[in-house]
């Protein structure tokens, strides 16, 4: 069974939905947040990235991902570093 990987995002992201279609053409199940639709994410998503709203931000079982800019290449070699790639 793969690593865990929470993704938290708003519905008006496009960094986001770019993360989720990413994940998606590899195959790799996640569970999404929406942190606009559940308050209490918003304030895990500022405790992961040191008081900044960063979406998206993945948690995959400890290690955080997160950018301000959605970047394939970066976003691949996290995802290996983290071990679901």
């Amino acid at each position: 069974m793969g690593k865990r990987i929470v993704i938290y995002t708003t519905s008006w992201c496009r960094d986001c939905r770019a993360a989720k279609k990413f994940l998606d053409e590899r195959g790799l199940a996640y569970e999404e947040i929406d942190i606009e639709k559940t308050p209490e994410a918003g304030e895990i998503v500022m405790k992961l990235n040191d008081g900044m709203r960063k979406v998206p931000t993945l948690d995959i079982e400890g290690k955080i991902v997160s950018g301000d800019r959605f970047d394939p290449s970066r976003f691949e070699k996290d995802l290996r570093e983290a071990g679901v790639l």
